[in-house]
């Protein structure tokens, strides 16, 4: 019989945390949470349990990590959940920077078999034509959120030229619904000026998306199948189509209240948008204000990940 798996889960509270922690309990892991509160979702199941730990309490994650043999850690920390508001902080990012570099060092001393990193698709430049942006592309981060994570992505590259024994994954994914949660859905067909919900024409336009349960599947998958080093490296996750606003406008009438939705034309309203915020917020907002993409969306190239295991989730069938 395989040993059971020790999993520590950074964030494990959050909304992507507690559907990770979850689904490894669910495979048959031993899951130890930390995050700033207990949720409650994962409360009370055999294997799991929680640590509530600030993520700069350096003293509390050696602790950690002394008194349990981590065979996988999955950094889901910092990432968009209830701990951030809209707007990231220069505080925050230097927060963040700190708490990554402890934790990984912490990591790589104890031999910790699997590092998984939960980063973001803002790390990449998106390009001006219809090609999908694979893992190799070039990369601008321009959101104060992006350049959190691409900051934490540079610091487990660099912790890992010490320690070459160490499986690191990188999960660059999009953002993120489940079916009660629609905050990063409901972003891309509302005003940010007034609230107002519009389409441009039939909104046959699409986003990229990535619902939580793809996301998970291929965390799960990582853990229990990336046997060797040649797994090491960076992933893009989503969704496998893009969401088109006619299709979040009839998912949200169908599960949640929407309101009366206006139909926009294209000429001017983008720039009318734009000209809302300055430059200010145009850096610092990571989860509503997504202009670059609004003008001109591209997928990401999942053919990686698919080696792993395919996104079965979307919008029609998300849980």
């Amino acid at each position: 019989m395989d040993e059971m798996q020790k999993v520590l889960v950074t964030g494990g509270c959050g909304l992507i945390g507690q559907h990770i922690c979850s689904g490894l309990l669910k495979k048959g892991c031993e899951v130890i949470a930390v995050d700033r509160e207990e949720c409650g979702y994962n409360e009370g199941k055999l294997h799991y349990s929680f640590i509530q730990c600030e993520p700069t309490d350096k003293n509390k994650f050696a602790e950690i990590f002394e008194k349990n043999k981590i065979n996988v850690l999955i950094h889901a920390a910092c990432t968009v959940d209830n701990d951030f508001g809209p707007i990231i902080t220069d505080k925050e990012m230097n927060e963040t920077k700190t708490c990554d570099k402890f934790i990984y060092r912490y990591a790589m001393t104890e031999d910790v078999g699997k590092v998984i990193l939960l980063s973001t698709d803002q790390v990449y430049e998106f390009p001006k034509t219809r090609e999908p942006i694979r893992e190799d592309n070039e990369l601008k981060p321009t959101t104060n959120y992006a350049v959190m994570k691409h900051n934490s992505e540079k610091a487990l590259v660099e912790e890992m030229k010490s320690h070459p024994n160490t499986m690191c994954c990188i999960i660059r994914y999009s953002p993120v619904y489940t079916l009660n949660f629609t905050d990063n859905l409901v972003a891309k067909i509302t005003d940010p000026k007034d609230g107002t919900k519009f389409v441009y024409g039939k909104g046959n336009y699409g986003f990229q998306f990535c619902c939580v349960h793809n996301l998970v599947d291929f965390i799960l998958c990582y853990v229990k199948n990336a046997d060797d080093m040649s797994y090491a490296g960076v992933y893009n996750v989503s969704d496998k189509l893009l969401v088109t606003a006619a299709e979040i406008i009839t998912f949200m009438k169908e599960h949640h209240h929407l309101g009366a939705i206006i139909q926009k034309s294209p000429g001017g309203a983008l720039s009318k948008i734009k000209g809302i915020f300055g430059n200010k917020d145009a850096k610092t907002n990571y989860r509503y204000l997504d202009l670059s993409k609004l003008e001109n969306n591209n997928m990401l190239d999942h053919t990686k990940a698919a080696k792993l295991t395919n996104p079965r989730w979307d919008i029609h069938n998300t849980k």
